[in-house]
C-alpha cells in the first residue's frame, strides 16, 4: 500500500511538472499554430503609438517593435489596441501575447505579469501645465485635481504627493480634460508630453514640469511563469540594441535615442 501511494505521489508531482511546462509553452506554441502573434500595443497618441492621420494606420515604436518581434519569430503580426485601463486584463484574459503597450515596471505590475529581462527604452512621467501655472515642483500638486490615465504608474507617486486624482480611459482624454481646465496638469509619459507641447501649435504656452518623475524601464510584458517567451525574447531585444535598430527607430520617430549601454550591454 505504502508503495502505491509512492507511485501515485510520483505520478502525480510527474504531471504538475508537465502541467506547468505546457503553461510556460503555451504562448509561443499557440501563436505558431495560428501563424500569428497578436500584440497589446496603445495607440493614444505620441511618438510610441498612434494613428497615422492620412493613413488611419498603426505607427510608432511599439509598432515597429511588435513588427520585428513577429519578423524575427516568423510570424505574422496582428496588433491589438489596449488601453491603460484594460492592458493587463487583456494579457491575462488572452487576448494578446504580448504587452509593447507604454507599461513601465514596477513592482505592483510585477507580482501580476511576467516580463522580458532586457528593457527596450527608459520612461518617466512629465506634467503637462497651462499658461501662466503657478506649479513649480512636484510638490506643488499637493491638494491639486491632476488628470492622468487609469492604470498608470503614475497614480500611486502622485497620490504619494498628495495630488487628487482625475484619471481617464486614455491619455487623450486626460488632456482634453486639462485644456477643459478640470485639472492643473496632466502627467503622462515624457514621450508624449514633450513632443506635443514642443511641436503642436494648440499647446503653445502649455509647459512641461521637469525632472521626470519615477523614471522606470519600458519592458514587454507576459503572463505569469512564461518563462520560455521571456528566454526567446529577450536575446532579439539584445540584438535590437546592439545592432543599433532600436536607436535608428527612436530616432525616425524623434524619440529621445538610449543607446545599448544605459541597459548593461
Amino acid at each position: 500500500m505504502g508503495l502505491c501511494r509512492a507511485v501515485r505521489l510520483c505520478v502525480g508531482m510527474l504531471a504538475v511538472l508537465c502541467a506547468g511546462q505546457v503553461v510556460a509553452d503555451a504562448t509561443l506554441e499557440r501563436a505558431q499554430g495560428r501563424q500569428q502573434l497578436n500584440v497589446g500595443v496603445m495607440l493614444s497618441g505620441g511618438p510610441f503609438g498612434a494613428l497615422d492621420p492620412a493613413t488611419q494606420q498603426p505607427v510608432g515604436l511599439n509598432v515597429d517593435l511588435a513588427e520585428e518581434l513577429g519578423r524575427q519569430l516568423g510570424l505574422k503580426v496582428e496588433l491589438v489596441p489596449v488601453l491603460p485601463a484594460n492592458r493587463v486584463q487583456f494579457l491575462q484574459q488572452g487576448k494578446v501575447d504580448l504587452l509593447v503597450a507604454n507599461m513601465e515596471w514596477n513592482p505592483e505590475r510585477d507580482a501580476l505579469l511576467g516580463h522580458v529581462p532586457t528593457a527596450y527604452y527608459k520612461v518617466g512621467g512629465t506634467a503637462a501645465l497651462p499658461p501662466g501655472s503657478a506649479i513649480k515642483t512636484w510638490a506643488d500638486l499637493a491638494g491639486q485635481p491632476v488628470c492622468t490615465s487609469q492604470g498608470s504608474s503614475y497614480v500611486k507617486p502622485l497620490t504619494e504627493l498628495g495630488a487628487t486624482i482625475k484619471a481617464f480611459k486614455s491619455s487623450s482624454e486626460s488632456l482634453l480634460a486639462l485644456r477643459g481646465n478640470n485639472c492643473v496638469a496632466a502627467v503622462h509619459d515624457g514621450t508624449l508630453i514633450k513632443p506635443l507641447l514642443a511641436n503642436n501649435p494648440e499647446w503653445q504656452g502649455y509647459t512641461a514640469l521637469a525632472p521626470e518623475l519615477n523614471p522606470a524601464p519600458s519592458v514587454i510584458w507576459t503572463r505569469l511563469g512564461e518563462t520560455d517567451t521571456q528566454a526567446r525574447l529577450d536575446p532579439i531585444i539584445q540584438q535590437l540594441h546592439r545592432s543599433g535598430w532600436l536607436v535608428a527607430t527612436e530616432q525616425r520617430h524623434h524619440i529621445e535615442p538610449l543607446p545599448a549601454d544605459q541597459f548593461g550591454l
